[in-house]
């Protein structure tokens, strides 16, 4: 089969997150394969307009960022699609970030939409006035063009919310999920401190404003906590977050890693004691079994997406959706260190059984019976 994937972002997109990792590590199993992949996503600073990665031809066109005075990927994608000869490709895969590529409207081949979650309330969590309502309202008309598609979506959660967006249930696959893990990865000593870590896209829907509140309650009660947070975001929103830290006198607790490589991750997140992961929402939570695989459990907010991957009190907690409740939940786990381990090997056996091989697996099944 000849593939289409259209992608707001890529695999090497310095702003990539899980929905990347996942198109990435099934397109490149579905090459190995025998098949053909073509992926259309948004230009970056410093990726070239074209390249080929692990088989996968990467075309790169438009801006990701809707806010942006530049042609949006979403048009650049549809203007590229009409200059490619009729009948290039078997199937078209459209990906829904908030806003879709609208295939529907244009595309003649077989489509299928994948999307890791609704955004419903992002929305007002990442986006100010009016671009919040502008976003939510097109959330809210656009899936009556895709009544008739199949979806792929990866959590019950976001299945959930698709049916009740009018998405017929025998038109939703949910995917399994993999895990990427670099390799020569191995598990280093905890610090001698306890240090919880964040990893993520330092926006305001994934919770780390809450994270900064979060050790405003606990350095009080233990002075010798740490907070490393991984991940970087827009510079007005990085200084933002900064100066909250200052505001609150924990700026000497926390220290901002930004943009960190694969080995580099997963190294931090073995030696820290607690992924901290108080998000909106989200679509499964890919960074809670890393974390999980190299010994280090997660304290999340009971949202939609990490409710799916966690298990309470087995691999990892669940708490009400506030930084006073997350703190409390934190200093009961650390008085409990039967409870610390128990948790941490949950955490660990339960990432082992991830497996892209399946998740690639089953969505070419998917696929090919379209």
């Amino acid at each position: 089969m000849k593939i289409l994937i259209l992608n707001w972002r890529d695999i090497n997109n310095p702003e990539h997150g899980g929905a990347e990792v996942l198109t990435h590590e099934m397109a490149k199993r579905w090459v190995k394969s025998g098949h053909e992949v073509t992926q259309f996503s948004a230009k970056f600073l410093g990726g070239h307009s074209e390249e080929i990665k692990d088989g996968i031809k990467i075309i790169r066109q438009g801006s990701a960022n809707i806010r942006s005075l530049d042609m949006p990927v979403h048009i650049a994608a549809y203007l590229w699609y009409r200059r490619q000869s009729k009948g290039c490709f078997d199937i078209i895969i459209d990906e829904i970030h908030g806003i879709p590529f609208f295939t529907p409207w244009y595309v003649q081949e077989k489509k299928i939409a994948l999307i890791c979650e609704v955004a419903s309330t992002i929305w007002n969590a990442a986006f100010s006035f009016p671009f919040n309502i502008i976003g939510q309202n097109i959330e809210r008309s656009y899936f009556h063009f895709y009544k008739d598609i199949l979806f792929f979506t990866i959590s019950p959660s976001t299945k959930t919310d698709l049916l009740q967006m009018g998405v017929k249930e025998q038109n939703i696959t949910v995917l399994p999920m993999g895990l990427s893990i670099p390799k020569g990865v191995h598990g280093y000593p905890k610090e001698k401190d306890f240090t919880l870590i964040f990893v993520a896209r330092l926006t305001k829907a994934k919770g780390i404003q809450d994270t900064l509140h979060v050790i405003a309650h606990l350095y009080k009660i233990y002075p010798k906590i740490r907070l490393w947070v991984v991940g970087q975001g827009d510079s007005d929103y990085v200084k933002e977050v900064t100066n909250l830290a200052q505001q609150l006198k924990v700026k000497d607790y926390v220290k901002f890693f930004g943009f960190v490589n694969q080995e580099k991750k997963f190294e931090l997140m073995s030696r820290a004691h607690l992924l901290i992961a108080p998000s909106v929402k989200e679509g499964w939570g890919l960074t809670v079994p890393e974390a999980g695989y190299v010994g280090t459990p997660t304290i999340a907010y009971n949202v939609e997406g990490l409710r799916d991957v966690i298990v309470q009190d087995k691999t990892g907690l669940l708490t009400q959706t506030t930084p006073e409740q997350m703190s409390q939940m934190i200093i009961k786990l650390l008085r409990d260190k039967h409870m610390y381990r128990k948790i941490q090997m949950g955490a660990q056996k339960l990432a082992k059984t991830y497996s892209w091989d399946q998740t690639a697996k089953v969505a070419l099944s998917k696929l090919q019976l379209t």
